[in-house]
C-alpha cells in the first residue's frame, strides 16, 4: 500500500462526509477490493474474529487499574495495572507486566521511564504547534538532559 495513495482515499472519504472520518465509513469504503485500503483489513470473518478478540483483550489490559503506595512512603494513587515494555513489544504478540513489579525492579523502571520519554518526544512532536505546551516541553527536554 502507498502512503500517498491511502491519504488519498482517506481524504477523499472525509471529505465525502463533511470533513469527518469514522471508522465505519472507511471498512466500508474498503470492502471494494479496487479500493487503495482493501488490503489493510483481514476479510477473512474467522481470522478477524480472532484478531479483535485480541484487540478486546488488550483493552481489557489496558483500563485495568491498581493502587500504588509510593516507594518514599506518599499518598497511595491509581495506575493503570499493567505496563507494555519495549523489549516485551519485540516478542511475538507482545506482552504487559504490573506496574508495581516495574517499579520494584531498577533496569524495567529504567526501561519505563525511557518507554515514557520516548512517547513524550511523540507526543511534543504531534503538539508542537501548540505554543500553550511549550513549558511542559521545555520540562520534558530538561529531563531527557539529565539522562
Amino acid at each position: 500500500m502507498k502512503p500517498g495513495a491511502i491519504i488519498a482515499e482517506l481524504r477523499r472519504i472525509a471529505n465525502k462526509h463533511g470533513g469527518v472520518l469514522q471508522p465505519e465509513t472507511v471498512v466500508q469504503a474498503a470492502r471494494t477490493e479496487s479500493s487503495p485500503l482493501h488490503g489493510a483489513f483481514c476479510w477473512d470473518d474467522t481470522e478477524a474474529a480472532r484478531l479483535y478478540r485480541i484487540v478486546q483483550a488488550r483493552q481489557l489490559i489496558r483500563v485495568s487499574v491498581e493502587v500504588i503506595q509510593p516507594a518514599d512512603g506518599g499518598k497511595e494513587f491509581s495506575v493503570r495495572a499493567f505496563v507494555s515494555l519495549t523489549p516485551d513489544r519485540d516478542q511475538d504478540g507482545g506482552g504487559y507486566r504490573f506496574v508495581s513489579e516495574v517499579l520494584r525492579n531498577t533496569a524495567a523502571r529504567g526501561q519505563m521511564l525511557a518507554d515514557a520519554l520516548a512517547e513524550l518526544r511523540v507526543f511534543e512532536e504531534k503538539y508542537r504547534v501548540l505554543s500553550e505546551l511549550a513549558a511542559v516541553f521545555s520540562a520534558a527536554r530538561k529531563v531527557r538532559a539529565k539522562r
